[in-house]
């Protein structure tokens, strides 16, 4: 009897084809099972210790009938849910909240500029806030890191409450 027929089986019985792929699978399950390789987030990689974090974000142009109100409602919860790239990171503390005002730069008679309040109505509904959030990150060698998002300048976050969700910027991160 031949080792190998003119059909490309085996012993007449076993395909070459159907062997090799089912080797093929067999070193994948061995591979997976055995050798599975680092795993893990970015904040499992490298030495990894966990800090106090302060976050300050800016909120340009937020669409809000009572300004005041949502600055109330953050003082007395003292709390935000926050989301950094569509991943939810939970509760962080709200450390402060500013109402900027909305000025225009006018010219006057003399050459010189002055920065007055907005006067359209408008703009009454338009608010831009500077926030500072406090959390504990994990800080790894690129920085910090909330959850599994790092945090950088520049960086969106998804601010979220019973009340408002609204997007914001994150404009300087200060490691304690």
């Amino acid at each position: 009897m031949k080792i190998l027929d003119r059909q490309g089986r085996l012993f007449g019985k076993i395909s070459i084809l159907d062997l090799g792929a089912a080797l093929v699978i067999l070193l994948v399950v061995i591979g997976i099972f055995f050798f599975p390789g680092t795993s893990g987030s970015v904040a499992q990689i490298g030495g990894v210790t966990t800090k106090p974090v302060e976050v300050d974000l800016i909120v340009r142009g937020l669409s809000v009938r009572d300004p005041e109100a949502l600055l109330r409602e953050f003082q007395e919860k003292g709390k935000t849910n926050v989301i950094i790239r569509n991943q939810p990171y939970g509760q962080v503390d709200v450390k402060s909240v500013q109402l900027l005002t909305r000025t225009l730069a006018i010219p006057q008679p003399d050459g010189s500029v002055k920065a007055l309040p907005d006067p359209r109505q408008e703009e009454s509904f338009s608010a831009n806030l500077l926030m500072t959030l406090g959390g504990n990150a994990k800080i790894t060698e690129d920085g910090p890191v909330l959850g599994n998002s790092k945090v950088k300048i520049g960086t969106p976050m998804e601010l979220e409450g019973t009340t408002y969700n609204f997007n914001a910027s994150v404009i300087d991160v200060r490691i304690q």
